[in-house]
């Protein structure tokens, strides 16, 4: 899935390729791809065309556009990405994608946006913007507010509305696992589980140890080492496995190459040489260096 860098990637090529442009017409191809929009998409399609494109915004790994519609207050198009969402910018004659489920044209007549999904777990949905309650500190656009369902979202490390010695008091009060908490949106958004293997491995950090028993500076050297990951694979076009995540002009990026422990099972720690492990966590998969990040211990009974 997608994790911050990519979709901040995927946003920069919106903002220079979609904003200030007016929607002229949207062809949304069956129900599933509107399926978290209740009117469905005939509605979806007709309430979008004549709006403006104001803003493309992200908060963690939620990404939306900011529409302006001619009568109406601002709105937010949201876009879940899920496994294998894409948005590509392309000529409107260019062949269609396989997997194509939507199509905007706009009104000068210049390259068609699609939404592209192989596995069908990403849609889009019109949402309400709300007052975003970290307002003062957002990102450019966050000043047209939140959309609703992202609304319970903590910020994330590379916005400005990111105050670190407060999210260290949120993780410092969970008894839960570190990576878990690392994990959860409502305490630290747009760190999945590339980031977070790859941010405890660099803090010398065992997943399983638990957030309330790492020292406070342990835990802001924590998220500095979370924040510094992604914005080096921000840099290289974020981290892609297979053809699934791509930019707006389809183009993949290459943090993968530079992965220390995520996806490196049985390969030597580039840090100290011993083969890095590979458990379950979470319906997922955890890597670490077992040397480097030892396990916690278990309490006596």
């Amino acid at each position: 899935m997608p994790e911050l860098p990519e979709v901040e990637v995927v946003r920069r090529g919106l903002a220079d390729h979609v904003v200030g442009r007016t929607i002229d017409r949207a062809v949304l191809t069956g129900a599933r791809v509107a399926r978290r929009h209740a009117a469905g998409p005939a509605d979806l399609a007709a309430r979008v065309a004549g709006a403006r494109v104001v803003a493309a915004d992200r908060r963690g790994k939620y990404l939306w556009l900011v529409l302006q519609p001619p009568h109406d207050d601002p709105h937010a198009l949201v876009v879940h990405l899920g496994m294998s969402g894409q948005l590509l910018v392309e000529d409107a004659g260019a062949p269609r994608e396989k997997h194509l489920h939507a199509t905007f044209d706009f009104g000068d007549d210049g390259p068609q946006l699609r939404f592209v999904d192989q596995r069908t777990f990403g849609g889009l949905a019109l949402a309400p913007l709300l007052p975003d309650r970290h307002a003062g500190h957002a990102l450019p656009g966050h000043e047209h507010g939140i959309p609703e369902p992202v609304a319970h979202i903590a910020p994330d490390p590379l916005e400005p509305a990111f105050d670190r010695g407060a999210t260290v008091r949120r993780l410092k009060g969970k008894d839960s696992e570190v990576k878990r908490v690392l994990l959860d949106q409502t305490v630290v958004s747009g760190v999945g589980n590339i980031y977070a293997d790859e941010a405890l491995w660099r803090a010398g950090v065992h997943g399983r140890r638990s957030a309330s028993a790492l020292t406070r500076p342990a835990l802001g050297r924590l998220l500095d080492h979370a924040a510094d990951v992604m914005r080096e694979a921000l840099d290289q076009g974020g981290t892609s496995f297979d053809a699934l995540y791509v930019n707006v002009n389809g183009a993949s990026g290459y943090f993968d190459r530079s992965l220390a422990v995520y996806g490196q099972s049985g390969r030597p720690c580039p840090r100290c040489g011993t083969p890095v492990a590979r458990e379950e966590f979470m319906n997922r998969s955890s890597h670490f260096c077992p040397r480097c990040q030892p396990r916690p211990r278990r309490p006596r009974a």
